[in-house]
């Protein structure tokens, strides 16, 4: 008996943009909450966007060479087939969201948590970038992992030059393991899906999860690059540097020193 004829047809349904989507939830949260009393995130959105448009600028340049490159590619299915220099519209807006909240991260963290220094030794920044910057030089033929290594040494300098006391900060290392939840996460789905599939012969092939070992790296550069220039436009290259034991907010908005009214509350003994 033949197929009976369909009654009506049309174009297939297009799939939801997952990149898209996986972004705006990204964000979602953080700008929900941008207002509670203790952060007040909002008043540090110019410090925030001023941090995340340079560092984005850097990403997305190497994001654009090393996808012409075949490092990686990205699913017209669940990114769409619509291009921007090569890059599908969620991977632009994934040098924006996960840095704003992480940053959102690290800035409910220092409202929230007494600060407190780490032994960790003065050098170490020096050091980390000159590993990192060897391990690019022994990885060169390798596309993805070489530019991850120069990302990571880069990330070291930069914190060593303008925040070297971050690595020494209880405050900043408890904002990346939080952020490294969430990127877990979030890179899980992308790389499970996958929305990105990784090009064999330009990184290890050493992965946690369906998450390739390089993109730890990569999410610590990009974070601590983030932190150091949110820090820098929030305080200064010489800002407060908060005492152990006291909870820290940007210079003049909500800091141990000056305050505004609704961290008054901070300076109360017991809380």
């Amino acid at each position: 008996m033949p197929p009976l004829p369909q009654i009506c047809s049309g174009p297939e349904e297009e799939p939801v943009n997952l990149y898209l989507l996986i972004n705006l939830l990204v964000v979602l949260f953080p700008l929900l909450h941008s207002f509670d009393r203790r952060v007040v995130f909002y008043r540090q959105w110019a410090a925030a966007f001023k941090a995340i448009l340079p560092v984005a600028a850097v990403f997305i340049a190497q994001d654009i060479y090393a996808t012409a490159a075949g490092h990686w590619s990205f699913s017209p299915r669940y990114a769409g087939t619509l291009k921007i220099l090569g890059l599908p519209p969620g991977e632009w807006l994934f040098f924006l969201s996960v840095p704003f909240a992480s940053i959102f991260v690290y800035a409910c963290v220092r409202g929230y948590q007494r600060e407190k220094t780490l032994p960790v030794p003065r050098g170490s920044a020096l050091v980390l970038a000159g590993i990192a910057l060897i391990g690019a030089g022994l990885f060169h033929g390798r596309g993805y992992t070489f530019w991850v290594m120069l990302l990571t040494s880069l990330a070291f300098l930069v914190l060593r030059l303008l925040q070297p006391r971050l690595l020494r900060s209880l405050n900043f290392w408890t904002a990346i393991v939080i952020s490294y939840l969430a990127f877990a996460l979030v890179n899980g789905v992308l790389t499970a899906v996958p929305v990105v599939s990784y090009g064999p012969e330009a990184n290890w092939g050493l992965r946690i999860g369906s998450i390739p070992l390089e993109d730890f790296f990569y999410s610590f550069a990009l974070l601590s690059l983030n932190f150091s220039l949110f820090r820098l436009f929030l305080d200064g290259n010489q800002g407060p540097s908060p005492q152990d034991g006291s909870y820290t907010g940007p210079e003049g908005q909500g800091s141990t020193d000056r305050p505004l009214a609704p961290y008054r509350f901070m300076e109360r003994k017991d809380r």
